[in-house]
């Protein structure tokens, strides 16, 4: 069969290395997935993500033209990861209002629990 980058294929883990897993796709394909490409997180074991024998669905990123391996990503197809959050308060803003805010309100939140 003829793939396409960008096509998404279906395959099965056949081998699982310290850098990457081995896909075939069929009987006269097969691909690797190199660990950067298994997920947009850190990955430390390839093995936390992938397991031999699993039936996958990855898309191509690329095709050796000599050998006709592929290139595979597994992370091309997950959804894009939400962008973290920050919570942290500027350090400034906290110096500015101090304890005092908690201090007033605090008779105010105890008067409420009591009148509840």
């Amino acid at each position: 069969m003829e793939y396409k980058i960008g096509q998404v294929v279906q395959g099965i883990i056949t081998g699982i290395q310290p850098y990457g897993a081995f896909v075939k796709v069929d009987e006269e394909t097969n691909g690797l997935i190199h660990i950067s490409e298994i997920s947009s997180g850190f990955v430390s074991d390839v093995h936390s993500f992938v397991k031999q024998g699993e039936k996958i669905v990855v898309k191509i990123i690329d095709i050796d033209k000599k050998t006709k391996q592929l290139r595979l990503s597994l992370k091309a197809i997950q959804p894009p990861r939400k962008k973290k959050i920050s919570y942290r308060i500027e350090k400034t803003a906290i110096n500015q209002l101090g304890f005092n805010v908690l201090k007033d309100m605090l008779p105010l939140w105890i008067q409420k629990e009591i009148g509840k």
